[in-house]
């Protein structure tokens, strides 16, 4: 059962305002059950722009009844609910600083329908409530005012259970628990954010840049550093004041350009860039038959490595596909330093010539060494591609275009060409991206 509320205040000082309106729909998932609509009197004035929004004057609340009066019916109405409001932090914030105001502690899980429709209906310009209900087609009367408001949130929060076939309402907290519910700030500050790839830059209140991050997804990225209880979440929570976001389209690129950032503008809350992110690394050995076999060993960054995996298990998994894929027979997974791969007998159905040829086959498929190449990807928009120049086995740099002839055409592509850090983390990603990509798209040069 879900309690669908709006909430109108008077405005002013965070945590000093008050309740001048409040609708509330007892609904099932499929009917309303149950309603309360009110006017509050707030026993303090409105803020004049607030008025002049909501149509809600002191004259209309003189007569209305207080919050005590009608707390026992809200307790009620609202009892073995999930609460559910568009901007959920704001209303269960409101709820919980009147009831507090009695001595009384208001708990009740709650939904944001702004944070599901986000995820439910991604790629929106706006998740504001009236234009997310034009968009898909819901109808609202008496905008601003607390039933009118309700009663949309309602509807749109009915689509939103049918769009979720993958029952994400019951499995995120980040739409149940209210105790991970934004401040006002922090939800503020997502609002403009992006459902796209991309790195984002969190200022302080200096307007210093105090930390940088990439990922595929703008918006859940930082609404789960600001839901995070981790040491970085914590000071990401207290000291965020501003935050700006570039789009890059591809994933790929938005790690790498952040990798960049890291290194010229050296944010406090980051980590040392210079610092690796793997822990495994795949070498290629020949055992004492002539054998080849791809070996991987810990982390030693005095031996060049064909590729690099964030942990054990994930290098495991890649040898074994390479394995099926192209018919390799040994398996040698993971070695221990100073083991000697030539003690090692193993029994091949064909020679080592015809062997080692499959095993560089598989090389093929991820190794940058010594290869001359340009990788693609997204670009920015659908007429965009991004560019990832290799030359001998090193990144040089990456670049957006538009054009086929530009990318043929290797003196305009090292025009277009912003240079770039060769860094080991940088060539890890690349590494990761050819691996993981089933066809990635590249073109010799």
């Amino acid at each position: 059962m879900y309690a669908v509320l709006d909430i109108e205040t008077t405005g002013g000082k965070f945590n000093h305002e008050g309740i001048t309106e409040i609708a509330i729909h007892r609904f099932d998932g499929e009917d309303v059950v149950d309603s309360f609509i009110s006017l509050i009197n707030p026993e303090q004035e409105i803020q004049p722009f607030v008025a002049q929004l909501t149509g809600i004057n002191n004259k209309m609340l003189r007569n209305a009844p207080k919050f005590y009066e009608v707390a026992k019916r809200i307790i009620e109405i609202t009892q073995d609910c999930v609460l559910v409001a568009h901007n959920a932090a704001f209303d269960y914030r409101m709820l919980r600083l009147e009831f507090k105001r009695l001595g009384y502690t208001f708990d009740r899980p709650s939904i944001c329908t702004v944070e599901l429709s986000k995820v439910l209906i991604p790629g929106l310009d706006s998740y504001k409530l009236g234009k997310l209900c034009r968009t898909v087609g819901i109808p609202v009367t008496d905008r601003h005012r607390a039933n009118g408001d309700a009663l949309a949130t309602t509807q749109l929060f009915q689509l939103l259970l049918e769009k979720d076939t993958k029952k994400l309402i019951e499995k995120q907290p980040v739409f149940l628990n209210p105790e991970k519910s934004l401040n006002e700030h922090l939800s503020a500050l997502l609002e403009p954010l992006p459902n796209e790839a991309g790195v984002y830059f969190i200022e302080d209140k200096n307007g210093e840049i105090i930390y940088i991050g990439s990922t595929r997804n703008i918006y859940k990225s930082v609404n789960k550093l600001f839901l995070s209880k981790n040491s970085l979440g914590k000071k990401l929570q207290k000291l965020t004041h501003h935050i700006r976001f570039e789009r890059t389209g591809s994933s790929l690129v938005a790690a790498i350009k952040a990798n960049e950032y890291i290194l010229q503008l050296k944010p406090a809350l980051n980590a040392n860039p210079n610092r690796p992110n793997f822990t495994h690394g795949l070498i290629l050995k020949t055992d004492k038959k002539g054998y080849h076999h791809l070996v991987v060993v810990k982390r030693d960054l005095r031996k060049p490595m064909l590729t690099t995996f964030v942990n054990l298990a994930q290098a495991n998994h890649f040898i074994n596909t390479l394995t099926e894929r192209f018919d390799l027979s040994h398996k040698l997974l993971h070695v221990e330093p100073g083991f000697d791969i030539k003690s090692l007998s193993i029994s091949h159905a064909e020679e080592p010539e015809e062997y080692n040829q499959k095993v560089q086959a598989s090389l093929d498929c991820f190794s940058l060494k010594e290869k001359n190449m340009v990788i693609l990807d997204k670009g920015r928009n659908a007429r965009e591609r991004s560019a990832i120049l290799i030359e001998n086995g090193c990144f040089k740099g990456m670049c957006y275009f538009k054009l086929n002839f530009q990318i043929n055409d290797k003196q305009i592509l090292e025009e277009l060409i912003t240079p770039m850090t060769d860094t080991i983390n940088n060539k890890h990603l690349i590494h990761k991206y050819l691996r993981q990509k089933k066809s990635p798209k590249i073109i010799p040069l």
